[in-house]
């Protein structure tokens, strides 16, 4: 399974979730995320931890060297895509995931980005959309972004991500959010996993 983590704009988890799902597949096979970002976020990330997270994380450049070896690939890219990279991304893939935060700016350019999809021809299958940081109850901010993203017919993952600070810890400390040993960090986890399913079934249909 090949799974790719694409967004617009910074700030709205992208890392995160790459690094989470890669966890989660790593479960279920042997699973290798490849960090194409410019900030090298994810090896950032695992360097903080002294390489201490259950797959191995490599640069872009050395994908050939070590796909083989490896039953799932999970790939951070690069942010702001080009249409031409929309375009290579969406057919590189099993699924192109697009993560979000609630923020009207971040919104924004996830329409752009979709609309970016669909003008070169990537049909809902291709992609999903993932709502992130989203602030707990009493806001509303989530339901008011899944409300939005629904009446443009985007494809969206029934799971979200809530907003927490065991992922602020979790990068600091180099390990998983689950790694994180607080209520929210088990929650944290708990919502990855809950994407995790949703994106193998959507892949498997």
């Amino acid at each position: 399974m090949i799974i790719t983590v694409a967004g617009y704009k910074g700030g709205v988890g992208k890392t995160t979730t790459a690094l989470h799902l890669a966890a989660y597949l790593n479960a279920q096979g042997p699973t290798l995320l490849v960090d194409g970002d410019l900030n090298r976020s994810a090896t950032l990330w695992s360097r903080n931890g002294g390489e201490r997270l259950p797959f191995k994380v490599i640069p872009e450049q050395q994908l050939a060297r070590h796909a083989r070896s490896f039953e799932h690939i999970v790939i951070d890219t690069a942010a702001r895509p080009s249409s031409d990279e929309l375009r290579d991304l969406a057919s590189g893939c099993d699924l192109l995931v697009l993560p979000t935060n609630p923020e009207a700016m971040s919104l924004d350019a996830m329409l752009q980005t979709t609309k970016g999809l669909r003008s070169i021809g990537a049909d809902g299958n291709a992609y999903r959309v993932l709502l992130t940081l989203v602030p707990p109850k009493p806001a509303t901010d989530g339901a008011a972004a899944r409300a939005l993203l629904q009446e443009v017919d985007l494809p969206l993952f029934e799971a979200e991500v809530r907003r927490t600070s065991a992922f602020t810890n979790a990068s600091a400390a180099g390990v998983l959010v689950r790694d994180v040993r607080s209520r929210s960090g088990k929650l944290g986890w708990l919502d990855y996993q809950r994407v995790g399913d949703e994106l193998v079934r959507a892949v498997r249909a």
